[in-house]
């Protein structure tokens, strides 16, 4: 192989290689930011650790997000708001009773975002929100009101084939809501007020709160378990 046509080569596959990176870029530095948003908050977080942490410049994170704000967002759509439209689709196609379909959406949530590192956004926004309002209403027109509208759906699908009974939605949610926030707050409280082990047990908090919501849900008449079955 002549040397020309060696350095040729070369030169293309190091191109390549830098232009797999680039287009790694914006997610390696999701990747940082909500490591670091998680493990400092939004206040003390500052650009260039985030852009330190995913090996890159300063000036190269401004390439791709024109604010530590404009950066947060992106943080919040890729790991959290993302989900909705799954999580839709799902309620859209689900064939089964709304009490297994209660405990199928709220196990889901845990296992897409509760039991992640993007769990920690939440715990965030409720320490920082008061101090940043233009956040704290881009999380609620992306988090917040979407998590509801999902609630209340379900809830309504309940009330429509009459398995739960009549109810006022708008603070009915929060009987789901609640148990969830208090799951993600004892993950990431490292065991201060709570037991330590209890983000270990999810699964059987989430089943004993299901059944909790769907005695106080559901018509006398099918008082259903948290499997969705009527006791015999």
């Amino acid at each position: 192989m002549s040397i020309s046509k060696f350095l040729c080569e070369q030169t293309a596959t190091l191109s390549a290689k830098r232009e797999r990176r680039k287009e790694a870029r914006p997610g390696e530095l999701l990747d940082a930011a909500l490591d670091l948003f998680v493990e400092k908050g939004f206040a003390a977080t500052r650009a260039e650790e985030v852009a330190a942490r995913a090996g890159v410049s300063k000036g190269t994170l401004f390439l791709y997000f024109q604010s530590k704000e404009e950066l947060f967002k992106a943080v919040v759509r890729e790991n959290i708001s993302g989900r909705f439209q799954e999580l839709n689709q799902e309620f859209d196609a689900f064939q089964g009773s709304t009490s297994e379909m209660l405990a199928y959406c709220m196990a889901t949530w845990w296992k897409l975002v509760g039991a992640t590192r993007a769990s920690g956004l939440t715990k965030l926004m409720m320490s920082e929100a008061g101090n940043f309002p233009e956040l704290a209403a881009f999380y609620r027109q992306e988090v917040i009101l979407p998590a509801h509208d999902i609630i209340r759906r379900l809830m309504q699908r309940g009330i429509d084939r009459g398995e739960f009974r009549p109810v006022d939605l708008d603070y009915a949610v929060y009987s789901v809501i609640a148990p969830m926030i208090f799951l993600v707050l004892s993950k990431h409280s490292a065991g201060t007020c709570i037991d330590a082990n209890l983000p270990d047990n999810a699964d059987k908090f989430i089943r004993t709160q299901v059944d909790n919501i769907l005695h106080g849900l559901c018509v006398p008449s099918a008082q259903p378990t948290a499997t969705g079955k009527s006791p015999s």
